[in-house]
């Protein structure tokens, strides 16, 4: 009778609520959809019901995203008997809230990143998530690029020690989209909304991208904040990058650019930059890893290679080697294209969502917990600390 109870849940399809449907919205819906047709989930998906303030827009993501329905209250849908999961693609500012909610509700969490706005709202989250665990709830934070095949590689290959004990990391997110000063005044550029600006919105990536490689944490910092145009024209209708200027102009009150330089647990240096006025770069993650038997360098330009230099290589032979990493062995790689045929930024969210079910399938938390999304989001304080501080070193944790 057990497994026969046991068989009947995994043939449940899990229905998914998604809150939010801007840029994320559509890369979630993407991976929603696709997951299930490319790899051999435990559990069958639906897309169950997307929310959004606005009823008529809202209705047309809905429409052209492929969920079943759309509603305008979140809370109603939290409530509902017939809703698994609970996807959050909203601001920063209505994380915490949601989430609190929905795991409480007795709802998977699945959450864009950063985790929060603040580190206390990311330490009740994270409280929220230990409790719903002990009920068999999952939690899991959107840090996407861990789920790039060629980081997941370069993570493998540290952990196996093929670069040796690791001195130093340098990690950096750079893109241009607010160069030009006219770019209106979106939500990602007021605090109350966003949190913080570069240092959140892509150095959340760059931090737990080096976290994710070395298996290891920052546990202090020393850094600065720069907003480089203060003001700029009020939005008017529309949201995010595709909204209209209003009448009027707007103070920024998040940093434009954050540079800062770290310590890690283990005494090993690292640099972050995260900057949204790198003109001529428009999505660059580079992340590169120095040890005492060679190197790991990856730049999500060029997402499906790895760079590998192998100190231990014959003399004439040294330099760094390019992995292509489109292999059946290579993570995730097995369930798409044949060698050579190359992934695209929307896999990683496909990868997102098959790791998520196959946990809570399995009953495990799938790796991007609350409690590492905290810890990002304690780094993200400690920055802001040091930058109040005239770049000050400060303990990760000790930002009050």
């Amino acid at each position: 009778m057990a497994s026969t109870e046991r068989s009947d849940a995994m043939t449940t399809p899990l229905r998914v609520a998604m809150i939010g449907y801007g840029f994320m919205g559509a890369a979630h819906s993407q991976a929603w959809r696709t997951a299930p047709r490319f790899f051999s989930l435990p559990r069958p998906v639906e897309l169950a019901v997307v929310v959004g303030r606005n009823a008529a827009a809202v209705a047309q993501a809905a429409e052209r995203w492929g969920w079943a329905q759309s509603a305008t209250d979140w809370r109603d849908v939290i409530a509902r008997d017939d809703i698994d999961i609970v996807d959050i693609v909203t601001p920063g500012d209505s994380h915490a809230e949601i989430a609190i909610a929905a795991l409480a509700a007795g709802k998977h969490v699945m959450c864009e990143k950063p985790l929060a706005n603040t580190v206390a709202e990311a330490e009740e989250m994270a409280d929220a998530a230990a409790a719903a665990a002990t009920r068999g709830v999952r939690a899991m934070v959107g840090f996407t690029y861990r789920r790039v095949p060629a980081i997941t590689l370069m993570r493998d290959l540290i952990a196996d020690g093929r670069i040796g004990a690791v001195h130093q990391v340098r990690a950096a997110y750079r893109q241009d989209w607010l160069v030009d000063p006219q770019m209106p005044l979106g939500w990602r550029l007021q605090k109350e909304l966003a949190g913080s600006g570069a240092l959140g919105d892509i150095g959340a990536h760059a931090i737990d991208t080096a976290q994710f490689v070395t298996g290891r944490r920052i546990a202090s910092v020393s850094g600065t904040l720069q907003t480089i145009v203060p003001r700029r024209p009020v939005l008017g209708e529309g949201s995010g990058l595709s909204g209209t200027a209003g009448e009027g102009y707007g103070d920024v009150t998040v940093d434009d650019v954050a540079l800062f330089s770290a310590r890690l647990d283990t005494g090993a240096l690292g640099s972050f930059e995260a900057t949204r006025f790198a003109t001529g770069r428009k999505n660059q993650l580079t992340v590169e890893v120095s040890g005492t038997e060679g190197a790991l360098a990856f730049d999500l330009e060029s997402l499906n290679e790895l760079r590998f230099f192998d100190r231990n290589a014959p003399e004439p032979l040294q330099g760094f080697t390019r992995i292509l990493v489109t292999e059946p062995p290579h993570p995730y790689l097995a369930a798409w294209w044949p060698p050579g045929h190359l992934l695209g930024y929307e896999h990683a969210f496909s990868h997102q969502v098959k790791d998520f079910v196959e946990g809570i399938a399995a009953g495990t938390d799938p790796h991007g917990t609350f409690a590492e999304g905290l810890d990002v989001q304690r780094v993200l304080g400690a920055v802001e600390a040091s930058a109040a501080r005239e770049s000050a070193w400060v303990a990760v944790g000790d930002n009050a």
